[in-house]
């Protein structure tokens, strides 16, 4: 049993994200290590861990302590090919590479940009946390950034939060990296779902905005070019440069996000395939 209760814990910016030293993720961790994790976790909603050298198991081991894990949601069987690999090998894990194996991915969404996104926005009960490990990156690029959407709910203009309250935004999900997804035509067999623009923290009572520029579409009662313009807005407001810092920058560093509070862009590779 790790017992290390006196972690410490180093800002990484003013918007969000914290630096979290003294607790190695190989070992077990007590309960006073855990509940000190929580509180750090809820007042910079992003923490990192550098310098560990985990397993799957130690990785679904830590997960496990912040409540039951989620299963990783499958595509549809005619996009099933942007989000799979041959080496995903655990219902929990999402194995996110571009390497190829005889041709075929490891991994999913192979390479390149992957736009600002709400983990699983697309469904009735999205995650609450979202756990990120770095096995190998390549030699240029390879970061993730993350955005504090209670920030970007306050940057909303009063008016526009006026106009949006009460009102509910589309979420489709089409597995692209760089491509807004579409309402258009029949979606019936795509993942999707409509939330609150605005959603309430049910621990801090505090608003935060729901909305990302992958997979929200459509704002209910507001045409298709209102939508796409309010989109773009709320999307600038929470995408601002003092947004959040960036993540991994080395192998072996493990990274832990609020799902419904901290939107992330992921680069996976800038310049060559890894392996």
């Amino acid at each position: 049993m790790h017992d290390v209760i006196d972690i410490e814990v180093t800002p990484l910016s003013s918007a969000c994200g914290a630096e979290i030293k003294g607790v190695d993720l190989t070992k077990e961790l007590s309960e006073p290590t855990v509940r000190a994790i929580k509180q750090a976790w809820g007042k910079h909603l992003v923490l990192v861990f550098r310098g560990q050298s985990i397993t799957q198991e130690q990785q679904l081991r830590f997960a496990s302590y912040f409540g039951d894990l989620g299963n990783r949601r499958k595509a549809p069987e005619p996009l099933r090919s942007r989000a799979e690999g041959i080496r995903q090998d655990n219902e929990k894990v999402l194995l996110v590479s571009n390497i190829k194996v005889d041709g075929q991915p490891i991994g999913a969404f192979g390479e390149g940009e992957f736009w600002f996104h709400i983990d699983s926005g697309y469904t009735p009960r999205p995650y609450k946390y979202t756990f990120l490990y770095a096995l190998e990156l390549p030699s240029r690029g390879g970061n993730t950034k993350f955005s504090n959407m209670y920030r970007a709910y306050d940057a909303v203009p009063p008016a526009l939060k006026q106009k949006l309250n009460g009102k509910k935004a589309l979420h489709i999900h089409e597995y692209n990296r760089a491509k807004q997804a579409s309402a258009s035509g029949d979606i019936s067999g795509i993942p999707h779902y409509s939330h609150p623009v605005f959603i309430t923290h049910p621990g801090t009572g505090r608003k935060t905005l729901f909305v990302d520029r992958l997979m929200t579409t459509r704002i209910e009662g507001v045409s298709e070019a209102g939508s796409d313009t309010v989109i773009g807005v709320v999307h600038a407001d929470g995408t601002r440069r003092d947004g959040g810092p960036s993540g991994y920058g080395a192998a072996h560093v493990f990274t832990v996000r609020h799902g419904k509070i901290v939107r992330f862009r992921e680069y996976t590779d800038l310049d060559a395939p890894l392996g």
